[in-house]
């Protein structure tokens, strides 16, 4: 039986938390309406590029990772039927496509380069000197030709009294004003790679009682994302095989995502209060999917 003061902290910390849903809810109404206003305006200068559509409910392209920084991903049109590359290669090329001695370094991790020949079918400009060099669709070029899209959008979107450029490179960040605050958004143009799984994604790992093979299986045909968000290399993501995985933490009766989110307000509240944390709300997300993978249930 619990105390009264465990009650009342328990009651505190709830009240804390669904104010922060209600909080968070009406700043993505705001942005998503921002951003696809931008994105489509974008969309129409430059058909490489997709608009964010707006939904009623959960938007994939939205990824809250602090209540005042967002990730947004921005579809990329014109590449389909994409496959492995077939064989590695050394490049020798800088970002202003002068010859290199040494080559460049190979990506690391979760990391990859992307060439044009790699999908079945493309669009001609992502032939174009623009975003390609030998080859290559390099992240870098894509980001320079992206950050002046958003900066002529801000402008004939009208939308320069909410709406202003962050100065950091090579992402490309802009800051808009809400009714609740000021929220900073991370716009990032973003390959989506359907029903394929990439061999870098070494996942789920041996002897894990979770999820089953079953739903790994499923999990995987909804394929993966390369993010522009570095200088050479494209960053694998997997938002939405995460969401399908975040979703089911509780299957098994356990509080998984009620201790989540308690977590969050206590990283916050506590841990680590700014604008920028150093822990994400991503960084406890993969705890809690850890946990459940280890077989322990919380009740």
């Amino acid at each position: 039986m619990k105390s009264l003061m465990e009650g009342n902290l328990e009651d505190c910390l709830l009240n804390k938390v669904d104010l922060r849903r209600q909080w968070i809810s009406q700043m993505v109404e705001e942005v998503q309406k921002i951003v696809h206003h931008l994105t489509t305006e974008i969309s129409y200068q430059d058909i490489r590029f997709q608009a964010v559509l707006y939904s009623d409910t959960y938007n994939e392209n939205i990824k809250v990772l602090a209540p005042t920084q967002f990730l947004i991903t921005v579809p990329m049109r014109g590449l389909a039927g994409y496959r492995e590359a077939r064989q590695q290669r050394w490049r020798y090329y800088t970002l202003q496509g002068a010859r290199l001695p040494c080559p460049l370094r190979d990506p690391e991790g979760l990391q990859q380069w992307l060439e044009v020949e790699q999908f079945l079918k493309s669009l001609w400009q992502w032939h174009e000197a623009d975003v390609n060099i030998d080859g290559d669709i390099v992240p870098a070029k894509v980001l320079q030709v992206f950050r002046k899209l958003v900066e002529n959008a801000i402008e004939t979107c009208h939308l320069s009294g909410k709406v202003s450029m962050l100065m950091d490179r090579p992402a490309v960040r802009v800051a808009v004003e809400t009714s609740t605050g000021r929220v900073e958004l991370e716009l990032t143009p973003s390959v989506e790679i359907p029903t394929a799984w990439s061999k870098k994604a070494r996942w789920p790992s041996c002897l894990k009682r979770w999820p089953s093979a079953e739903r790994v299986q499923c999990i995987k045909s909804f394929g993966f994302s390369l993010l522009a968000c570095s200088n050479y290399h494209w960053q694998l993501s997997f938002l939405r095989a995460e969401q399908v995985l975040l979703e089911q933490l509780d299957e098994d009766g356990g509080c998984r995502r009620k201790c989540l989110q308690a977590m969050r307000q206590m990283k916050e509240d506590v841990w680590c209060p700014g604008k920028r944390p150093v822990i994400t709300s991503y960084h406890l997300q993969v705890l809690g999917m850890q946990q459940k993978q280890d077989g322990q249930r919380l009740t």
